[in-house]
């Protein structure tokens, strides 16, 4: 099939035209110069240039150098694929340039000169061989080619070659293709299928399966053939024989409901004879009158004379006109001769009641003048169920039916129930019906020994050339099928092979129920039928891997004959067809290149490198002839124009304007979401605090649960705060409230402020003094004996001594604690100008209520005049009201503490920080 795809092939022996100069290209690296490859896919535009030819590989729209990118994004730019590469007019980004699933071949090393390409076959090629004549071979990524180089054995290609030169020496001479298939299917496709690149196994005619590893249905054998013609079921499979199991045509009483009958194209029912509509409504389910069923289910005549007769014995019932019960035998009628005027008439003859009247020359009795009222026959004819007499042909059938000449009653009778017709071999007047066979059947059964049965009896096969016959098989067989000597089971311990009969099974077989079954067509040897249990594998499919034979090893290795299994290849072959580094057929390493089987630096020229699947450099396409060729349409091409800085790694494409886009909102989105949660957290925290406040100031009245139930609503549904729920406010602070308070804190102010300069008078007029009234002295200069003053004097000094008793009178502390100071009272401080004031006027007191004191000159006890009060003050007295109720219990903060209102989140209020 594959030396179809090849006819193109050409003369090796004529080179290739002259190399042209061109730009060939890979991803990111560009040569100029001559070059002969056909090998990728031709690119150019009208508004560019320059052309250039791509090799495999993946191109995008940032791929370098710059021409490249010219070409891939120029709106006029057009593709000419070479052989082996996918058609298409223009380029759609990303563009992969491959080759298609299949082989492409080269006249020329180098993937040089005339080309061909073959597909992936779609339909097995194992057990061919096409001549091939290529110096270089590309194949796709997922494909392999096996090969035969002579008598140098069998290779597998997994990948390129850029020179077949270049192979192992014993890899060299002429070479074959024997099989080229996808590598995609898993499990592998069986010898009868092949793969395709959609990765399914494509079958041959009648095979099926998965792996096309089995026969469908109505085909048998190891290669699947169909079933006999006209045979609906048969023993079908791989390890079929193909013998007929269903009779070709169905039983008539499926088609049309007819029992013993046949049925008619229209769907109608034509009964044997004998047979009749039966009760149940089956057509030819009953005998008819004058028939009666026997017990082999047949229906036959009832004797002579006889109307009706009874099932199973045949007895008579009822005797016809001119007949009576036989006294002797229940099964028969004799005669009664009919009269004429009381005479009883002759034979031939009959009474019309006067006279006796002739009867028909064909009936021998009869009761009327015509054919059909024989009554009995003469010999040699026989009396039909209508009254006629019938002659017999020389096998027994009468004349005009299909039945047949019973001469013991005298009588046509049928063939039997499933007989269409019969016959009695060399019939005679001695021959009776018991002699009969069968010559035709009802469709459904079959005819053997004379009898239509359901089917062949053992020793007999169906004959094939009607399908309908039973025929006996030969002395060999035990059974056979299609032939008499066409085997299926051997007598005397004997093994049934393809019709014979052999004492043991040869090595492509196995024995199973005393025949010898061929293996699957994928074994040598087999423990089975199936595909799963192989012993051995032929030359085509040489690898065993766990019970099946397939065609190759996995890339990484190769098949070692001495051994019959797969071994690794070496570590610098990506593929092999031997042991050791000298027996590659590709390398592992981009680095490297195949030379005569082993794996060699590649030493590219002009700062190219491998190119990747194709096993050259760049440099080995195109032949750099002067230096001016990379000066010219192309600055420096082996170099890639230079990319946009970025912070990405090496390839990594620059972000168009949508992306930067994207992430430019994305960081805006995140930037208000962080902001909105810090905004929400400081209005919590500040509502903590406010709440706490307020809690510790009792400003916000506690709701119940029917506030909050309210709120959640109005917060769910964006309504504005109902003021029916809100707690009542604490009364407003009237005008009088603020000025009653006001005053208050004026008068406590004045009532300080009095106390103070009172104090600070008492210790300007007496000095240093004590507390302690028990035994102390009042003064260093005590005021002067009543003897000596008159009376104003008297009335001064008792004034000085209600002052000196208020100054010497507890202190504040003795008050409070009950136990007088232990130290003097820390002295007050004394305002300046009251002292000034003081010294300035150094008179006594007058009698307008001014007070007096004595001078400081001891040896002159003179009043000084001073403004004392002349009784406590106010302030003085609301202080000492006050002061007993204070020292036992002190006032608490809320006393005179005005308690703010009206504060929210927004206030100024110095308690909210």
């Amino acid at each position: 099939m594959l030396s179809t795809l090849f006819v193109v092939l050409f003369a090796l022996s004529a080179r290739a035209a002259a190399s042209n100069s061109s730009i060939v290209c890979v991803a990111g690296q560009c040569l100029q110069g001559s070059s002969n490859t056909s090998l990728g896919v031709s690119l150019s535009a009208s508004d560019v240039t320059n052309s250039v030819l791509l090799l495999p590989g993946q191109y995008t729209a940032t791929t370098n150098p710059q021409l490249v990118h010219d070409l891939l994004t120029s709106s006029h730019a057009t593709l000419a694929p070479h052989p082996g590469f996918a058609n298409a007019s223009a380029p759609a980004l990303p563009l992969n340039v491959e080759v298609a699933p299949g082989l492409a071949i080269y006249a020329q090393s180098l993937y040089s000169g005339q080309a061909a390409f073959s597909s992936l076959p779609s339909a097995p090629v194992s057990n061919s061989s096409t001549p091939l004549k290529a110096e270089s071979l590309a194949m796709a990524s997922s494909v392999w080619v096996a090969l035969s180089f002579g008598s140098n054995g069998r290779a597998v290609l997994w990948d390129s070659v850029p020179d077949i030169a270049q192979l192992p020496q014993r890899n060299t001479g002429s070479i074959s293709l024997l099989d080229m298939q996808s590598s995609t299917c898993s499990p592998p496709c069986a010898s009868s299928g092949t793969c395709s690149a959609s990765g399914t196994c494509t079958c041959a005619p009648g095979f099926n399966g998965t792996s096309c590893e089995t026969c469908a249905a109505g085909f048998f054998g190891p290669t699947c053939k169909a079933c006999p013609a006209g045979c609906a079921s048969c023993d079908e499979g791989i390890g079929g024989s193909g013998r007929c199991l269903t009779p070709p045509v169905a039983p008539p009483l499926s088609a049309c409901n007819c029992l013993n009958g046949e049925c008619a194209s229209d769907g109608s029912c034509a009964c044997n004879p004998g047979w009749t509509l039966g009760a149940n409504g089956t057509a030819c389910a009953k005998c008819t009158d004058g028939f009666f069923a026997t017990s082999t289910g047949d229906c036959k005549v009832c004797s002579l004379g006889c109307t009706s007769c009874a099932d199973g014995s045949g007895n008579c019932l009822t005797c016809g006109t001119h007949f009576t019960q036989d006294q002797n035998d229940a099964t028969k009628c004799t005669t009664v001769p009919t009269t004429a005027g009381g005479a009883p008439c002759p034979d031939g003859s009959f009474g019309d009641g006067t006279n006796c009247a002739a009867c028909s020359a064909s009936c021998n009795t009869c009761s009327g003048a015509t054919s059909n009222d024989c009554t009995s026959c003469p010999k040699s004819h026989f009396l039909t169920n209508n009254g006629s007499c019938v002659a017999a042909s020389s096998t027994g059938v009468c004349d005009g039916s299909k039945l047949i000449a019973d001469n013991n009653k005298g009588k046509c009778d049928t063939c039997g129930a499933k007989c269409t017709s019969c016959e009695i071999a060399s019939f005679n007047v001695a021959s009776t019906v018991n002699q009969l066979k069968c010559t035709g059947c009802l469709k459904g059964t079959v005819l053997s020994n004379g009898q239509c049965i359901d089917s062949c009896p053992t020793g007999t096969f169906l004959s094939p050339k009607d399908n309908i016959t039973c025929t006996a098989c030969d002395s060999s067989c035990s059974t056979c099928s299609g032939s008499a000597t066409s085997c299926l089971s051997c007598p005397n311990n004997q093994l049934a092979l393809d019709g014979k009969c052999v004492s043991s099974c040869p090595s492509n077989t196995f024995s199973a129920s005393g025949s010898c079954i061929a293996c699957h067509p994928d074994c040598a040897t087999c423990s089975g039928s199936s595909f799963t249990q192989c012993a051995s594998c032929p030359s085509n499919r040489p690898v065993l891997s766990n019970g099946r034979c397939l065609p190759t090893c996995s890339k990484a290795q190769f098949f070692d004959t001495t051994s019959g299994t797969c071994q690794s290849c070496d570590a610098s072959c990506s593929s092999c067809s031997g042991t050791g580094p000298s027996s590659c057929l590709a390398c592992s390493s981009t680095s490297q290149v195949l030379r005569s089987g082993a794996c060699v630096a590649a030493n590219c020229n002009n700062s190219t490198s491998v190119v990747p699947g194709l096993g050259l450099c760049l440099s080995d396409l195109v032949v750099v002839t002067s230096p001016a060729e990379n000066n010219g349409t192309i600055t420096e091409p082996t170099k890639p124009t230079p990319s946009p800085p970025a912070t990405s790694t090496s390839g990594a494409r620059p972000l168009a304007w949508w992306e930067i886009l994207l992430m430019t909102l994305g960081c805006a989105f995140i930037f208000l979401l962080v902001l909105m949660c810090w905004r929400r957290r400081a209005r919590k925290r500040r509502a903590q605090r406010t709440a706490a406040f307020a809690a510790q100031k009792r400003l916000d009245p506690k709701t119940n649960w029917r506030w909050r139930l309210l709120r959640f609503g109005e917060k769910l549904f964006g309504h504005r705060r109902s003021r029916r729920a809100q707690a009542a406010a604490p009364p407003p602070i009237t005008a009088e409230d603020v000025e009653s308070e006001a005053i208050q804190l004026m008068k406590m102010r004045n009532a300080e402020e009095a106390r103070h300069h009172n104090e600070m008078e008492k210790l300007q007029l007496f000095g240093a003094y004590e507390y302690s009234r028990a035994g102390s002295t009042r003064s260093s200069h005590p005021p002067p004996s009543s003897s000596s003053l008159n009376g104003r004097g008297q009335d001064h000094l008792k004034h000085h001594n209600d002052v000196a008793e208020q100054v010497s009178r507890a202190s504040m502390y003795s008050q409070a604690t009950g136990e007088p100071r232990k130290a003097p009272e820390p002295r007050q401080p004394v305002n300046k100008n009251l002292l000034t004031t003081l010294a300035r006027y150094p008179s006594s007191v007058s009698s307008s209520g001014r007070s007096y004191m004595y001078s400081s000159s001891p040896a002159d006890a003179r009043l000084v005049d001073v403004d004392l009060p002349a009784g406590p003050t106010d302030a003085q007295v609301y202080a000492d009201a006050v002061r007993p109720s204070l020292a036992t219990s002190p006032p608490s903060r809320g006393a005179y503490w005005l308690e703010p209102v009206k504060t929210g989140t927004s206030s100024n209020n110095p308690f909210r920080r």
